[in-house]
This record gives C-alpha cells, structure tokens and sequence, in this order.
C-alpha cells in the first residue's frame, strides 16, 4: 500500500504491454537519466532534470538523519540509559546547566552539587557539624545542658540618667541601699559608672541634709560592688568643675560638695590622697572653697574614722525627747511671731511625719494651760493650715487628740476647767472641718452645758448634781 510494484504495468503504456519503472523506482536509481515513455526510452528536459537532482538530495538527508538517530538509540540503550529528547529541542535545554553566555567549559556549576536545594555532590560524606540555635529544626532537648546568657547593651547617656534617677528618688523613701545595688547590677553601665554616684550627689544637693546623709552611705556602700574609688574621684572631678552651675541652684553647694568629700575620704570610697592631687593647681573659687571644707573637717576628725554626723542626725534617729523639745520651741516661736509659714517650714524640716502627733498634742494642751482667746484662734489657724497642706494626717489628728482626751485627767489636775476649754476647742475645731464627727462626740464632757460665753467667761462651775455625775461616768466610761 502506497507503493508501486514492478509488474504493474505503467502509466500510458496499457496497449502494448510494456511495463515500465514506478516513480518510487525511478527515485532508487541513481544514476538514470532517461525515462522510458509510450514511444521507447527519451531524454529528461532541464526542469524534470533539476527536479529529480533536488529529490535525490532530499532523500540523502532523510536517509542520514535515520542513520544518525538510530546509531544514537542503538549507543544509549547498549549503556543502559533511557532514550532522552533530541539535543536541538527546547525540551533537552529545561535542565542543562551549561551556560547560555558561551562563558566557562560546559561544564555543570560546582561539579554538580550547586544550585537550590542540592544537597552536594555525589558520594560526598559530611563531617560532625555543630548544631545550630538558629536552625529551625534545632532540638534544645537533645542538645544537652544549656547555658542561656542574657546580653543586656550598655546605657546611653541619657538613657542611664532616665534610668537611674528614679532609683536614687525612690531610695531617698526607703533608704535601702541592696536594693539599689541589685537594681544596678541589672543595667549594663559599662564605661558610664562614674554617673552613677554624680547623679546621686546632684540630687541630694537639691534634697535635704536626710537625703545627704543617705547619699553618703550609698557611695560608701556602691564601692567594691558596682563602682571603684576611682570611678567616684571621677564623679567628684566633675563636679567640682560643675560648681559654677551648682551655685545657680544651690547657693551652699560649694560647702555641701565639700562635707561630701570628706565624708566620703572617711568612709573610704574616695582614695586618701584625693585632696592632695589638688594641691596648687584649683583656679575656680569655689571648688577651692569646697575642698577647704573638706581639709577642715578631715582635719577635725582625724581620730575618727567615720564623719557619722557631718549631716546632723536625722530625723528618725533623733531621741524621743529632743523632738518634743523641738515641737514645743516651734510652737512658743509661732505664738510670739504668728508666722505659719515658718512653723510649717520647721516642721517640715524635723523629718518626722509618724511624729506629728505630738505637735498636735503639744498644741492642745498649750491652749488648755494658756489663758485668753488670742493663742486658741492662732492654734486652731495652725492646725487649720497644717490639715489643709496634708503635712498632718488625719490618722497624727485623731491620735494627738485622742492622746488628750486619754491623759485629761491628769491635766485636769493642774487645770481644772480643762475639760470645759476642751470641749469648747474640740467645737471649734470641728467647726473649721480640722477633726471628725467622731472624734468631736469622743471628747470626754464632765459638765455639759454649764460653760456660756467664750473663753474669757468662763466663771465658777456649778456645784455637781447627780445628773451631772452621772453624765461624766458614761463620759469617762466612753
């Protein structure tokens, strides 16, 4: 089918017989140059010519291309591969890894264990490699003992200032010095310690001497822990360059630099020989002034080796009776002077708000033991004033008067209209909104109604009735 036979008689030629060659055949024989026709064999004009040399040339590149592919076949099944696509087709490109800049010797990159998710090269076999934390399928489990070391950066200047000052405003409260200590163990100061003990100097010179005093044990304390005596020499260097600028602020700066100095030279957190790296070479006034103090009381306290009280003892440590004679001096100056201001700023400057009770107590009975209504209204705007401001609390209210109210009747004794001057001061007061209700019903009353007019009327007491006596048993029983 498709083909022609040669008993197949040809075309043209059915009369006679004669059988002739198929154009198939024609195509087999090379070399023919003429074509048997109805009338014999005859010679092929130029263009049958020409037509036949472009077939035979067709043929012969058919018949190498066969030769070629099948010799091809025939060598990659006798090694045992599979056949794969041509070379010349676009499919044989997707995976060569030959470059296509005519770069490099055809070769594939790194030996053929490059590209992604190649796993190497062949018959490669890897060595031990450390595991790593950042790996996704790292097993800290499997890992072992596992140290965790927290890196904390170390501070900026300003962040160490934002960081530290509420600890130095925070320890003036408490005055626990291993809490400061543990909190700046946890910043990394790196090269920034001396700023440490300069900001907290800086801050106890605005404060008062009870801050100074709790300043001077924190330095005394930090040294050996968090800073050395060289990083708190720095600190005293700067600011002893600083005191044109201190001054601005704290005109004694200068003098309270210097009992700095020396109390710190006494506790040991300065180097001894501090001062005499000074020697001749301070131009500023005062930084000259500061160092003096310090030479003076070093010089003072040379058999002594802590300068315990160059900031006067504070207000808590001060003995129980010293501070009522205080109390009582403050009230005696405000009476003769009448200044508020000053009372409050004495009172404030004793530092001890748990005690204010005993102002008020003091208070009240100097009222019961004085005579005349100048000093009763002067102590009710005191009272008045310090209730107002919040430097006395409702709870030091309620005990100084209830401390009263608990001792009138020994007052009584030298005072015998004490409880009629207390009941009528207690009104008063609970009418300027200094006390409670509560406490105003609390005041123990021995006689009830019996005082009319102010305090300067107050004249002979009736004699007691059973009534009476009666009321004062349940007054004193209350």
């Amino acid at each position: 089918m498709g083909g022609c036979h040669r008993g197949a008689p040809a075309r043209g030629d059915g009369a006679h017989g004669v059988q002739g060659p198929c154009p198939a055949a024609a195509e087999e024989e090379d070399g023919d140059e003429e074509l048997l026709g109805a009338g014999g064999p005859r010679t092929w004009t130029p263009q049958e010519k020409l037509l036949h040399e472009a077939r035979l040339k067709a043929k012969a590149k058919r018949r190498l291309r066969r030769t070629s592919s099948r010799d091809s076949a025939r060598e990659s099944l006798s090694e045992g591969a599979e056949p794969g696509p041509e070379p010349g087709s676009p499919k044989g490109r997707t995976h060569d890894r030959r470059s296509r800049m005519g770069k490099g010797r055809g070769l594939p990159k790194k030996g053929g264990a490059g590209g992604k998710g190649v796993w190497g090269a062949p018959g490669v076999v890897y060595g031990y490699q450390e595991p790593d934390a950042r790996d996704p399928n790292y097993d800290e489990v499997a890992q072992g003992d596992t140290v965790y070391a927290t890196v904390v950066p170390e501070l900026e200047e300003g962040e160490l200032e934002k960081n530290v000052q509420p600890m130095v405003l925070e320890y003036f409260e408490h005055g626990d010095t291993s809490e400061v200590m543990e909190l700046l163990r946890g910043l990394n100061l790196g090269s920034r310690r001396h700023a440490v003990p300069s900001l907290a100097v800086a801050l106890a010179l605005e404060g008062k001497a009870s801050h100074r005093e709790l300043t001077s044990r924190l330095l005394s304390d930090l040294v050996g822990h968090v800073v050395t005596p060289e990083d708190i020499a720095w600190a005293f260097d700067k600011m002893l360059r600083d005191l044109p600028d201190l001054i601005l602020d704290t005109p004694e700066a200068p003098q309270m630099l210097g009992q700095f100095i020396a109390r710190a030279v006494a506790d040991h957190a300065l180097p001894l020989d501090f001062l005499e790296r000074y020697k001749g070479r301070v131009d500023c006034e005062h930084a000259r002034a500061a160092l003096d103090r310090a030479a003076v009381l070093l010089r003072i306290k040379r058999d002594v080796n802590r300068l315990d009280n160059v900031w006067g003892v504070g207000g808590g440590q001060r003995p129980v009776k010293h501070l009522v004679k205080e109390m009582n001096l403050l009230l005696r100056e405000y009476l003769l002077s009448g200044e508020v201001s000053e009372a409050e700023h004495c009172l404030r400057e004793l530092e001890v708000p748990h005690f204010h009770h005993e102002l008020v107590y003091e208070a009240v009975v100097m009222v019961l033991e004085g005579s005349g209504e100048g000093p009763v209204a002067m102590m009710v705007t005191l009272l008045k004033v310090l209730w107002e401001t919040g430097l006395v609390t409702l709870d030091q209210m309620n005990r100084g008067f209830q401390r009263v109210y608990e001792e009138l009747g020994d007052i009584s004794l030298d005072v015998p209209l004490a409880h009629s001057l207390l009941e009528r001061l207690v009104e008063l007061c609970f009418d300027r909104g200094i006390i409670t209700r509560a406490l105003r019903d609390a005041c123990p009353a021995r006689y009830r109604g019996s005082c009319v007019g102010g305090w300067g009327s107050v004249g002979v007491l009736p004699p007691p009735s059973s009534s009476s006596s009666s009321s004062t048993g349940a007054g004193s029983a209350s």
